[in-house]
């Protein structure tokens, strides 16, 4: 039904003389109802059935609204809302629901989304006996753009799926009727770009394989709240350019080609149940490998298990894009990628809390980054202990290039002999960059 453009006459208050008063003119009223319904479509929908209040013109206005944002409301009012809407398009259906329902129930309220060509869907239900399946007809939706699942149901193995115009999809703790599950929903996403899954529930195999994907984030669970994968593939994923991986447990990752690769954030975390250190150490650094091409890489292995002297070694990986990096990792790892990142413009580094080896200056020549690209270098939460400050030494001495060096030191040298005495140490050291300023902070983790 097409909306009235007429308006209803409104008394409006006057000065003594006749002239309007303004402070009484209703100009938001003035506006168009195409207008007044593209506000309303920014509230959720309980908000925008109250303003039906505000006048007789208003009375109907929230019926025309083409998205339906339901949180936590009860199924009677959910209903009777659906039942009143008198637009057949719904652009947005957004529905947060912690209450019991029945499977039908479900069904009745997605499928009114669904063939009123519905573009994005955004479903949580948190009730803890939530029903085993999703209806059939979410996963064969023509018209969605956008989907966002969280907490509800189970991702079937098999059925049809064919959503063409997908490209955003958020699987977010979820359960999966198998392993099959995930490379089964992704075979019917042929236009997916941006794909972010946080696994709740444990996985022998968790595979992603899409050609279109552009955008990926893999968030694992910490052991003990399920989330984990023993193995973690990610296949035939040409056109990525964002990986993120928290929390990585998996024993073996196996990883294709990542030539469009920019930008990665990377995290593993160690369970303690690795069987041979030997293949797992081999496993992460070949994953390593095929993020060669990055621009910006953040790599975390604070938390992750230790990888064995004798593969990282031999690791010769060259990082020719890379301008970014962020580490927090043992100063092995921060050797490697200063002798391998020869463009390296920015160096944040965090020294890992049970540091396998303090840092020691190579006995090679002085890394090319530091003679001609590195211009920012951020040391975060130092200790004051000799390692430490022999780096700091190494960097402002073969630092060609360096504009700024940021140091946060810990909170516990704070106002001591011990922190006055460590920044007096580095204010003396040599710079081989005349440029370079160099500053102090007490570390905040919040911003670094």
């Amino acid at each position: 039904m097409a909306i009235t453009e007429q308006h209803s006459r409104r008394r409006r208050g006057k000065h003594p003389h006749g002239e309007p008063n303004p402070s009484s003119i209703d100009r938001l009223s003035d506006l168009p109802d195409s207008v007044l319904t593209h506000i309303l479509s920014f509230l959720p929908t309980n908000l925008s059935v109250r303003t039906s209040i505000l006048g007789q013109r208003w009375r109907f206005l929230w019926a025309y609204v083409p998205n339906l944002e339901f949180l936590h409301e009860n199924q009677e009012i959910i209903n009777r809302v659906m039942l009143l809407r008198r637009v057949q398009t719904v652009n947005i259906f957004r529905l947060h629901f912690y209450l019991d329902y029945s499977a039908y129930q479900l069904e009745t309220w997605l499928t009114f989304a669904v063939i009123r060509g519905v573009q994005k869907l955004d479903l949580s239900l948190e009730y803890e006996d939530t029903i085993s399946g999703l209806p059939g007809c979410l996963f064969t939706c023509e018209t969605l753009v956008d989907l966002s699942l969280y907490y509800c149901g189970l991702i079937p193995a098999s059925g049809a799926v064919c959503l063409p115009r997908l490209k955003i999809l958020r699987l977010i703790s979820v359960q999966y009727e198998a392993d099959e599950s995930l490379p089964h929903l992704l075979s019917g996403c042929p236009g997916l770009e941006d794909l972010e899954i946080r696994f709740e529930s444990d996985m022998v195999c968790c595979n992603v394989s899409s050609p279109t994907v552009k955008r990926l984030v893999l968030d694992f669970i910490y052991e003990g709240c399920g989330g984990r994968s023993d193995r973690l593939e990610i296949d035939n994923t040409p056109a990525l350019e964002y990986l993120e991986i928290n929390n990585c447990s998996s024993e073996h990752i196996k990883c294709g080609v990542l030539n469009s690769l920019i930008k990665a954030e990377i995290g593993f975390y160690n369970d303690e149940k690795k069987q041979d250190y030997y293949l797992y150490s081999r496993t992460v650094l070949e994953f390593f490998d095929r993020l060669r091409n990055v621009e910006c890489l953040k790599l975390d292995l604070s938390c992750g298990p230790d990888i064995m002297d004798s593969v990282l070694s031999a690791w010769t990986t060259m990082f020719c894009n890379l301008t970014k990096l962020e580490l927090h990792a043992d100063c092995r790892f921060l050797s490697k990628f200063l002798a391998n990142a020869d463009n390296l413009e920015t160096l944040i580094f965090t020294e890992h809390w049970e540091e396998i080896e303090g840092w020691t200056e190579p006995r090679e020549q002085v890394p090319t980054c530091l003679l001609s690209n590195l211009r920012i270098i951020k040391i975060v939460n130092i200790q004051g202990r000799k390692d430490e400050l022999e780096a700091i030494r190494y960097f402002l001495r073969n630092s060609k290039v360096l504009e700024r060096m940021k140091i946060s030191y810990s909170r516990r040298l704070f106002s001591s002999n011990k922190e006055i005495n460590m920044l007096k140490k580095i204010s003396t050291f040599e710079r081989g960059s005349t440029a370079c300023q160099v500053a102090f902070v007490p570390y905040c983790w919040w911003s670094t």
